[in-house]
């Protein structure tokens, strides 16, 4: 006997003198090969097996339906071959008008859009991903950003908004120095004339110094935040004897005054504006230094926590000064209003005045709580609610009450800002007011 024949199931043409199958013929040369015509429809009454339909087309094998079947499912589940189409359509204007692709990068996480997001379009990171779009949608021609410019560089300008800052400071010396210079010499109508005239040249001074430099706001400031603001500063001013009285059984007709914290709180304005100043320099340098949003939100935290902390230590020393100069007042309860009236400035200018009126309404009535607390209590049966006040004076002095009272927001602004502002979007020429996260 012979040896057995290796038999393969590959199709190929017959190699004995038997006829073609029309399966093997079709998937070894097609239905035009060797001048053969193109199988019909009609199929050979003995091949059974391998007829269709009456109007279906030729069966194929089962391993080339598999690949087949396989090669749809691949197609399907790669998505668009352009993944990044959708987003530039999503986001076509923010990509016209922005300058660079940092103002791009910003624009796309002001709406939501982080790394990991970014990794979902074949990006590394969001500062790629912007990278890509700014180079695909063709710019417009557009007016000029009305947000506020890069932080001044030129001496000239620097110089400008440094003396305005220190308008406020100024007039508040004059007056100080004006009263204790006529003390005993006019009487209490002239000298009230004088002080309202100090004050009003230093709130005109306030103005001028915010109308440009580091803390402008390019009017995002509310109206309840100027009155916030006034309020916080009445206090410093009259709080602390008003409490005493009102402690005492009074208020018993006019109190006196403690100028010097107010002082301090106003010399303070130039050293917050610098610092302010180069917190917004170095985030920028930051921002176009980064190559992912993780890593700039490390580099700025610091930045924020560093300012804050310098314009403490100066608005600490100002506050000694005054307080050797002309005594009274509390130190801690200003200098805890100095950081809550700086980061709620920062929280404006960079975009976040909702939450910088937060924090200013919280302490507002914080403050007005403990006087009222007091007179409650004399009423009958609610003595108890005075008894809060009470012992908090008793241990702490009046002095503490604004301390508490600032204090606190001061901290739970810096907690914000701890967040909000380590976002690139808080620092570009564009920044959206206020704005959530929004699904990209």
């Amino acid at each position: 006997m012979g040896r057995p024949t290796e038999a393969s199931d590959a199709p190929a043409a017959p190699s004995t003198g038997g006829s073609w199958d029309l399966r093997s013929r079709a998937l070894v040369s097609g239905p035009s090969a060797a001048g053969e015509p193109e199988p019909g429809p009609q199929r050979d009454a003995a091949d059974p097996a391998g007829a269709a339909g009456p109007s279906g087309p030729p069966a194929r094998a089962p391993e080339i339906a598999r690949t087949a079947s396989a090669r749809r499912l691949s197609a399907s589940r790669r998505g668009p071959a352009d993944p990044v189409k959708s987003l530039m359509h999503r986001h076509r204007e923010l990509c016209e008008r922005a300058v660079d692709p940092l103002e791009v990068a910003a624009g796309l996480e002001a709406h939501g859009v982080t790394d990991r997001t970014a990794a979902r379009y074949r990006h590394r990171d969001v500062f790629s991903l912007a990278e890509e779009l700014f180079a695909r949608v063709p710019g417009v021609a557009a007016n000029p950003a009305t947000g506020p410019e890069a932080p001044e560089r030129d001496i000239a300008t620097r110089a400008a908004w440094s003396l305005r800052a220190l308008l406020p400071g100024a007039a508040c010396l004059a007056t100080v120095g004006a009263l204790g210079l006529t003390e005993g010499t006019l009487d209490g109508r002239a000298r009230l004339t004088v002080a309202l005239a100090g004050a009003l040249l230093a709130v005109a001074g306030l103005a001028l110094a915010l109308r440009s430099g580091p803390l402008h706001a390019e009017g995002r400031s509310s109206g309840a935040a100027r009155v916030y603001g006034c309020w916080l500063l009445g206090y410093v001013l009259y709080g602390e004897p008003l409490l005493d009285q009102v402690l005492s059984g009074g208020p018993e007709g006019p109190w006196d005054i403690t100028p010097a914290p107010l002082l301090g709180l106003a010399l303070a304005l130039a050293p917050a504006t610098w610092c302010a100043h180069l917190f917004s320099v170095h985030a920028q340098r930051r921002l176009i230094g980064s190559r992912a949003l993780e890593e700039f939100a490390a580099g700025v935290r610091p930045l924020l926590f560093g300012a804050v902390a310098l314009h403490l230590c100066a608005l600490a020393g100002l506050l000694y000064l005054a307080h050797l100069g002309y005594g009274g007042g509390a130190f801690a309860g200003a200098a805890a209003l100095g950081v809550l009236l700086l980061l709620a400035r920062l929280l404006t200018v960079h975009g976040f005045p909702g939450l910088a009126a937060g924090g200013l309404a919280f302490a507002c009535a914080a403050e007005a709580l403990a006087p009222a607390l007091v007179l409650a209590g004399r009423l009958p049966g609610l003595h108890f609610l005075a008894r809060p006040v009470d012992l908090l004076v008793m241990t702490s002095g009046t002095g503490s009450v604004p301390a508490i009272a600032c204090g606190g927001a001061a901290l739970g602004l810096l907690v914000a800002a701890t967040v909000v502002l380590s976002r690139a979007s808080a620092h570009t020429t564009a920044r959206p007011v206020d704005e959530g996260p929004a699904v990209a």
